[in-house]
């Protein structure tokens, strides 16, 4: 049995995981090739696909056993990339 899935729909999420303080681009193998980004309040943004919710526990697992203060995780909407690269 199949799912049909809406265009464009890979069913893999994509979410944004903030932290305090700000990591140098050398840590985005360490959370499986994520884009890292750091922001003028001290924090960094860890952002892409996560395959699956046990990908992304692996990736919270990592962060506390690095001792990385997380500040947020977001779940970033399906069509929210496509719409900021049109404007």
């Amino acid at each position: 049995m199949t799912t049909e899935n809406p265009a464009g729909d890979t069913g893999i999420e994509r979410f944004e995981i903030r932290v305090k303080g700000h990591l140098e681009p050398r840590w985005a193998a360490w959370f499986d090739g994520l884009s890292l980004s750091t922001h003028d309040d001290g924090t960094t943004v860890i952002a892409g696909p996560v395959v699956d919710q046990a990908a992304l526990h692996g990736l919270l697992q990592k962060l506390r056993d690095l001792g990385i203060p997380l500040v947020s995780l977001t779940q970033i909407p399906p069509d929210t990339t496509a719409s900021q690269q049109e404007n």
